[in-house]
Parts: structure tokens; sequence; C-alpha cells
């Protein structure tokens, strides 16, 4: 029964397509290559050298060439191989740490200002602009609706409905047919403000009993933050549309774009909604992030612990000044 049970954990689901093919012994196309010209290098320096330079010198130099294009061709840095690691990191120290908001290359100062150092370079955010519905237009292309979803109590359920839960989840999974990124926050969360709106409203309490319990509610909450580090966990369910992506129009047919992201918008849409229905069966309560929701999501990612920004205006409402008393 162990086994049968242990069976019913376990769901099927289709390999990454995006994986690169492995065309020899496990190797890819690109680590074939890297081999393949390493191979090469190795036998021109010997047929090259072997008559000039001592065999146990040419092997010294021969050898840690051999290893090193084994290491890049095998090895990997946070799952990405170390050519194209080094490659985005020459690209890093290559541009300048300080980023500003610009439409265009930033230009140069006038000839009679000198400036040290290397001129910021512009700020390219992967979200262009997030629309009313709360869909986010990619700068890439395409465009992506974001899905907040709760969790369950796993372990407190019982195998056959742990084996319900993951068959549910699998099915979910096995029938998605665009690019979808699960992200698993963890923030840290500070009580105080709690405790400190439970005391200011224990007073308006009628009954002596509510409000002396109501205090030491209070308590008890900043007793906990203090001895410990809280953190609030929020799952969020990216989906995009990946027709829209791959047929994303020139950036000069302004028109013929927006209609493609209306589209998108339209399709990214109703498959959140069918997230959040799938989620439903499942006992996970989710809801599809609305503009501001969507914003303050954008804004704790991008800089977490630092205040939101504020609300902006709509197209057609009144921008006012309001003066703080």
């Amino acid at each position: 029964m162990s086994g049968y049970r242990e069976q019913q954990m376990s769901v099927k689901i289709p390999a990454d397509i995006d994986q690169p093919d492995k065309i020899l012994y496990g190797l890819t196309a690109r680590q074939l290559a890297v081999l393949g010209g390493t191979a090469a290098l190795v036998l021109w320096v010997f047929v090259t050298f072997q008559a000039l330079v001592p065999f146990p010198a040419l092997v010294a130099v021969v050898l840690p060439m051999a290893a090193a294009g084994v290491v890049v061709a095998i090895a990997r840095h946070d799952a990405m191989s170390l050519d194209r690691y080094a490659l985005a990191a020459l690209r890093y120290l290559r541009q300048s740490n300080q980023r500003v908001s610009v439409d265009g290359p930033v230009q140069a100062p006038p000839s009679w200002c000198r400036m040290r150092g290397r001129l910021p370079t512009p700020l390219r955010l992967p979200v262009r602009a997030v629309r009313q519905d709360g869909v986010m237009e990619l700068a890439q292309g395409g465009v992506a609706a974001v899905v907040r979803a709760g969790t369950v109590a796993f372990s407190l359920r019982t195998a056959g409905e742990q084996a319900s839960l993951v068959a549910g989840f699998g099915r979910w999974l096995n029938s998605l047919d665009a690019p979808v990124q699960i992200l698993v926050q963890a923030r840290p969360v500070d009580l105080g403000g709690l405790a400190d709106h439970i005391t200011a409203r224990a007073t308006d309490l009628s009954d002596p009993v509510l409000e002396r319990a109501a205090g030491e509610h209070a308590a008890f909450l900043s007793e906990i933050g203090a001895a410990h580090d809280l953190l609030v966990r929020q799952v969020l369910i990216v989906i995009t549309d990946a027709a829209s992506a791959s047929s994303a129009t020139p950036w000069w047919k302004s028109r013929g774009q927006q209609i493609g992201w209306d589209a998108g918008a339209q399709v990214v849409l109703r498959r959140a909604e069918e997230a959040v229905q799938s989620l439903a069966v499942l006992g996970v309560t989710a809801e599809v992030l609305n503009a501001d929701a969507c914003t303050a999501v954008l804004a704790e990612s991008l800089s977490p612990g630092d205040p939101h920004p504020v609300d902006n205006a709509a197209p057609q409402e009144l921008v006012t000044v309001r003066q703080e008393p």
C-alpha cells in the first residue's frame, strides 16, 4: 500500500522544450563545438612547436589549455554555461553602474565640461507600462498578467488528499500552452503597526474583558515581533502571451503594436482567470492583480523595503495638490 501511495504522489510533466538537444555522448552542439575547437588548438600547438619546444614544456602549456576548454564546455554557473556567463560578465563590466531614465542614448557633456568616469547608461526595465486592466506591456514585445495565489497546508492532509492535490496541480501544469513563471517571495513583516492599531481601538470596546483581551493580544504580537524575524510568503504566477511576443510589430507601427497588445491582453486575462479557477479546485485562493496591485508588486520586487510610489492619476483625471496640515 505504501508503494502505491508513493506512486500516486508523482505526476509526469513534459520535458523542457527549450533545453538544447543532446547530439553526442550527452553533449550539446555548443559543447561539442567548444571541445572540437579546443582539440584543434591543442593539435595545432603540438604540430607547430613539437620540434622547437621540449616535450615536457609543451605538455605544461597544452594541458591547462585543454583543461580550460573542458571546463568551459561542461561546467555551469547559476544554470548558465561558463562561456555565456563570461560574456554576460564582460558586458556588465563594460557598462556603467549608474542608470538614468531616458528615452534615447545619454548625451555627452559639452567639450568645456570635464567629466570623470563614464557616462551613465539608459535604464531599460522589462516592463514598458501597466495597463488599466492590470496587464503589463513588456519592453521586448508581448504582454503578461500576474496572479497572486495563496498556499495550502499540504503536510496536514491525508495521503489520499495529498495525491489528489498533486494530481490536480499536475493537470494544470499539463494544460499550459504558454510560458508561465511561478515566483515565491518571502519578505519580512512588522507586527508593530497591527499591535498599535489594536491597542488604539481597544478603548472603544464596551466590555472591559474584551478590552483586556485586546491589550493582551497586542502585547503578544509585540513580543512575537521582537523575539523572532517574521516572514510573509507570497506566491506570484506570471502568465505571458507567447504569440504576441513572437509576432511583435516594428516600433514605427505603433497602432499595429497597440492592437497586438490589446489582443494579447485579452488572451492573458482569460488564461489568468483559468488559472484562478484551476487553483480554486485545489483549495488555493488566487486573484488576478489589477493595475494598482501590479504596480505595488513591481515596486516591491525592484526595491524591497522602500516606500511604494504614489498613485498616478488616470488619463482623464485632474491632478491636484494636497497640502499636509
